[in-house]
């Protein structure tokens, strides 16, 4: 076996009604002077209020940071730090979907004040230290209460990322409860994206890539697979939704080691052009690429597709790793999501610049298992238009 290095939370509290510990925790991790960082939505779904009764009740003052949006710009990262260090803030709680939780990473490094936004995009670049860190998911998708990495969007369209397991954080706290309200077509997009996440993390080309994470690829993709139809169309299913939740996080614990790749590097211009979520994003090109990739490298997908679809066990390597891609895509129609670039607005015209931005994701593009350049891209590309 292959040396290998794994990195995770060292905390993390699971169940329903877990999110009623929120003020006890942060009380004994974070310090008595917190800042939540959360989006509008959130507050407006009445998640936030319960955590603040828990944190005034366990003695903790808190000023909520509620400007985050979907893709969040530098901006928006400054400002949670700047409202950190305004308060005092001894620790920092995200509570929401990935980017409120990508925003109260950065905000807990930056709001120390040693490192600055510019400086520590790529990977391993943050050193630290950083405020104390609790993360609450309210998707099941991102999984980034358990990664080191945190997604802004710099300047008109580009993402870029910061990858340092110094970010990741000190307590994942997940409640299935927090997601029972989430709607259909974000539980859909979300729940593909986690997909994905353990889909890219078991090929990865990755010089990390390692028997811990593909072992949690295989046990997310069980979860998910068997569980995503209902969450979306029986949303109350709890059940389904703690399947969800915990196959996200398992997920993300293995593209956290072991990391994501073509998918993901597609995905992020139609976020930064077209304001695409990130998991209709990925949703869109995943048969395309899986289809580019199995051409040459069946082997992982062949190997992953029993755990989704357990019906594709009796079919040959070649034809299975096929046939995990058209099942994803069915998958993702009877979730309602749709299926073309052209569906969301993109236009035939703008596929080749589509492909130069997402040729600059040398960060991601390194780790697919079948080498692809920019032409290959823009073929993936128009396939999926």
């Amino acid at each position: 076996m292959a040396p290998f290095t794994f990195d995770t939370p060292p905390s993390l509290v699971f169940g329903f009604g877990a999110a009623g510990r929120i003020g006890e925790i942060a009380a004994a991790r974070l310090g008595s002077r917190v800042l939540l960082v959360t989006d509008a939505g959130v507050v407006a779904a009445g998640l936030v209020d319960p955590a603040l009764a828990a944190l005034a009740a366990a003695g903790v003052e808190v000023v909520v940071f509620s400007e985050v949006v979907a893709d969040p710009p530098e901006a928006v990262v400054r400002a949670a730090a700047a409202a950190a260090v305004a308060h005092g803030a001894t620790g920092v709680v995200g509570l929401g979907g990935g980017s409120s939780l990508d925003v109260a990473k950065l905000a807990a490094l930056l709001a120390v004040g040693r490192e600055d936004l510019a400086d520590i995009y790529g990977v391993r670049r943050a050193k630290g230290p950083r405020l104390p860190l609790l993360l609450a998911p309210t998707t099941a998708g991102t999984g980034s209460e358990v990664t080191p990495i945190a997604v802004v969007t710099t300047g008109a369209h580009e993402k870029m990322g910061v990858s340092s397991p110094v970010i990741i954080p000190d307590v994942a706290l997940l409640d299935p409860e927090l997601t029972l309200g989430l709607p259909p077509a974000v539980t859909a997009a979300t729940g593909i994206d986690a997909m994905v996440h353990a889909i890219e993390a078991y090929a990865s080309a990755s010089p990390n890539n390692n028997p811990l994470s593909r072992a949690l690829a295989c046990e997310a993709l069980r979860l998910m697979g068997g569980a995503i139809e209902r969450a979306v169309h029986q949303g109350h299913d709890r059940a389904a939704r703690a399947d969800m939740l915990f196959g996200a996080m398992l997920a993300g614990q293995a593209f956290a080691n072991s990391p994501v790749a073509a998918v993901h590097a597609l995905a992020y211009p139609l976020g930064g052009h077209y304001g695409v979520p990130h998991g209709l994003s990925n949703a869109l090109v995943l048969p395309h690429v899986l289809r580019f990739n199995a051409e040459t490298v069946p082997a992982p997908y062949a190997a992953l597709a029993p755990h989704a679809f357990p019906q594709l066990a009796d079919i040959g390597e070649q034809g299975r790793a096929h046939a995990f891609a058209d099942a994803l895509a069915a998958l993702s129609a009877r979730c309602g999501l749709v299926a073309r670039l052209r569906d969301v607005g993109v236009e035939e015209t703008a596929l080749p610049h589509l492909a130069t931005d997402a040729a600059r994701q040398t960060r991601l593009l390194v780790n697919n298992p079948r080498p692809l350049h920019e032409a290959d891209i823009l073929a993936i590309y128009r396939r999926a238009w």
